[in-house]
């Protein structure tokens, strides 16, 4: 019988001609093969004789070609984090990559390419599951067929390593370079694709009021336009927004691998139209969140000024990515509630005036209503369309002016947000479903279906966005439990301490890992998330992770990108033997790049002079002119540095962004009529000398 999961367990073979990895516990599988050095792959019925057993692994991660060599990326080492209706998952914690031939020479960019996606694998949060399917929603996962071998049921958005993986998908496609028959289905591949998804996961056993449960949060981190906070903005021409994460709250009552016992429900578990008393069956309550960055075409240039400089494009010129995206959303989740939390003031104001101007654009006649209060004119905006002509329709965009409403600490005005979205709240429903005792398979008998969906923005998609999908969960927590009965109508988690807690803690461990992933650092704000109440400690943390942001925005964040354009496929190395270009090379001019070591110097310098003590009688005014003239330096040196912000941001080497190219030959057009190092700086010829100019050297690819 073929699987339709991934090995458990799998060994890996080696041999100068190939490495081989079979499945002890399944000893009439068939071996996969991969031809060393050409990285074909095949199948073979039982095991190759003259091979070496390596290791066991945890599985196989996928497949990577950079400029010399082709690499097996294996996961050597998994942490189990815990059941899911039986299911464990797992947590990768260290990998390896198998060379496909032994280089004799080490070439500067393949090892800076290795490094890059070793770094990433090592601080990248990915799961897994050998049995269960952690791309996808419990309510999405009901509706798929479980006859279906796991890594084709993935979500594709959330399959992260689907890129790598695809020599694999291509070989049990039958469209393989040695997989034989060509376009016919190769079930012997299906158990070594395993899919991995990238975000955030918490399963906690726990009690509330005396009940047992296992609460859960998992978010999925999309493939799709990954990247960092500065440099992936906005949405691109396929549909795929920035940043874009979706999470799921998930409820489960009388999971059988758990310990605590049983709850039997009563009246109360009606839900819905259908419902009554299941007795002890495993119940599944789950409710789906998502967040992404604002659906039009802009970006925020670093130039090292704390504020970036925004740009935004015309909005016509992006309706039509506007609309794939919302096709797709529409699709997925029903009803869209839009919900802006950007400043209406300032320069964030440009972003907001955007996203309405896209919705009044994409609803059938739009109507548009205002709240205002004491503290600002425009609490409450709403857009919605008139009437229900079309798809878009269902799109309801909501505008809350969080930065004034909750200003000096006022977090409880939050709740004037969740009092205008209850109605749609409550329309929208949960998934809920109850398990089929003879079902074999574990499915579950769909109860009830969660018909809407919040998605949430701020600017970055971080904290304040935090907040309110935080909020957002915990009011639909506390419905779900009063309509199975373990709440009375007047009660809510916040009365059980210890529940409270727990919740708190698992939502701002998310924010933490949303935030880290895209900005570099954890969320802000998280105190107020973890303790209702914002602290001195807080604060305190809030201001050391805005410096760490600026940071490592400005100066960190292009290798990261660089590793996530590589590892999802969105840059391909050139493989051209002749081609002798380093890529990673700094091509700036030598007297540029010097510029911030003389300032280092001249500080250094300065201060060493400044605190140099003298013996009485010595002459001063030497030392105090050499302490002058590197102030001056010193001085001119900062100011460089500061009005060419753009020459000293470490910018992505791989797929530079337009404006960032652009942004750099403006700024050294203006360092050429520069007064004192003008003529000094040699004259670009082409774009040899360009630091950025590498685009042709890999292709975007999208999927």
């Amino acid at each position: 019988m073929r699987s339709l999961v991934p090995f458990r367990d799998i060994n890996v073979h080696a041999s100068s001609s190939h490495y081989a990895f079979t499945s002890p516990s399944s000893p009439s599988a068939q071996t996969l093969v991969v031809e060393r050095p050409s990285g074909d792959l095949r199948l073979n019925d039982g095991a190759l004789l003259g091979a070496k057993r390596v290791s066991s692994i945890a599985g196989i991660l996928g497949m990577i070609k950079l400029r010399l060599d082709k690499y097996i990326m294996v996961i050597t080492k998994a942490q189990p984090m815990g059941r899911l209706k039986g299911h464990m998952v797992y947590k990768v914690i260290s990998t390896e990559f198998l060379p496909l031939r032994e280089r004799a020479l080490h070439d500067p960019d393949e090892d800076t390419y290795l490094s890059l996606l070793k770094t990433l694998l090592k601080t990248g949060p990915m799961y897994f599951s050998y049995s269960f399917d952690v791309t996808n929603s419990f309510q999405r996962q009901a509706q798929s067929s479980p006859s279906q071998p796991l890594w084709r049921r993935a979500d594709d958005r959330f399959f992260w390593n689907k890129f790598i993986q695809s020599d694999l998908i291509d070989l049990a496609n039958g469209a393989g370079s040695g997989s034989g028959l060509r376009g016919g289905h190769q079930a012997g591949a299906d158990p070594f694709i395993l899919p991995v998804m990238f975000g955030m996961l918490r399963i906690t056993p726990t009690r509330l009021k005396a009940v047992p449960l296992t609460f859960t949060l998992i978010t999925r981190r999309s493939r799709h336009r990954a990247g960092t906070r500065y440099l992936t903005r906005g949405i691109d021409d396929q549909g795929h927004v920035a940043n874009f994460n979706e999470t799921e709250q998930i409820v489960v009552l009388n999971d059988e691998t758990g310990d605590l016992g049983g709850f039997a429900g009563g009246e109360g578990m009606q839900n819905g139209k259908v419902g009554g008393n299941e007795g002890y069956d495993t119940q599944v309550m789950s409710y789906v969140q998502t967040r992404g960055s604002v659906p039009v075409y802009w970006a925020e240039v670093n130039s090292l000024k704390y504020v970036p400089n925004l740009q935004i494009r015309g909005v016509e010129t992006a309706v039509e990515a506007a609309r794939h995206h919302f096709d797709e959303q529409i699709d997925l989740y029903g009803d869209n509630y839009l919900v802006n939390l950007v400043n209406q003031k300032g320069r964030e104001d440009r972003v907001k005036k955007a996203y309405e101007q896209m919705v009044r654009i994409l609803v059938s006649s739009p109507d548009e209503a205002t709240q205002a209060d004491y503290v600002t004119e425009e609490k409450i905006h709403v857009v919605e369309a008139s009437k229900k002509d079309q798809k878009y329709d269902r799109l309801h965009y909501i505008y809350f002016d969080f930065h004034n409403e909750t200003k000096g600490l006022k977090w409880h005005r939050a709740q004037l947000l969740l009092d205008q979205l209850k109605q749609g709240l409550t329309k929208g429903q949960y998934f809920r479903g109850v398990d089929m005792p003879a079902d074999a398979q574990g499915r579950l008998e769909v109860r009830n279906q969660q018909t809407a969906v919040v998605r949430t923005n701020c600017m970055d998609c971080l904290d304040r966005t935090n907040v309110v999908q935080t909020m957002l969960a915990r009011w639909t927590l506390n419905r779900q439990l009063i309509d199975l009965g373990v709440l009375k109508p007047e009660e809510t988690t916040d009365d059980d301490g210890a529940f409270q807690a727990l919740f708190r803690n698992i939502w701002a461990d998310n924010a933490d890992v949303v935030s880290k992933s895209y900005s570099g650092t954890g969320a802000l704000k998280t105190d107020f998330t973890r303790t209702g109440e914002r602290t001195r400690a807080g604060m305190a943390q809030d201001l050391n992770n805005s410096i760490t942001r600026y940071v490592k925005n400005n100066f960190g964040d292009g290798p990261r990108q660089d590793a996530f354009d590589l590892f999802l496929g969105a840059y391909l190395p050139s493989t051209s033997i002749t081609d002798t270009n380093l890529i990673f090379k700094d091509r700036r001019p030598i007297l540029i790049q010097a510029i911030p070591y003389l300032f280092a110097a001249s500080f250094f310098l300065v201060m060493v002079t400044s605190l140099t003590r003298t013996q009485p009688g010595t002459t001063v005014w030497p030392l105090r002119v050499f302490a002058l003239l590197w102030m001056v330096i010193g001085g001119w040196c900062g100011h460089f540095i500061w009005t060419h912000g753009m020459l000293y941001v470490n910018w992505p080497k791989l797929n530079t962004p337009r404006w960032a190219q652009e942004g750099y030959q403006e700024t050294m057009g203006s360092v050429m009529k520069n007064k004192v190092i003008g003529k000094l700086v040699p004259r670009e010829r082409g774009a040899s000398n360009v630091r950025l100019g590498n685009l042709e050297e890999g292709k975007k690819r999208i999927q």
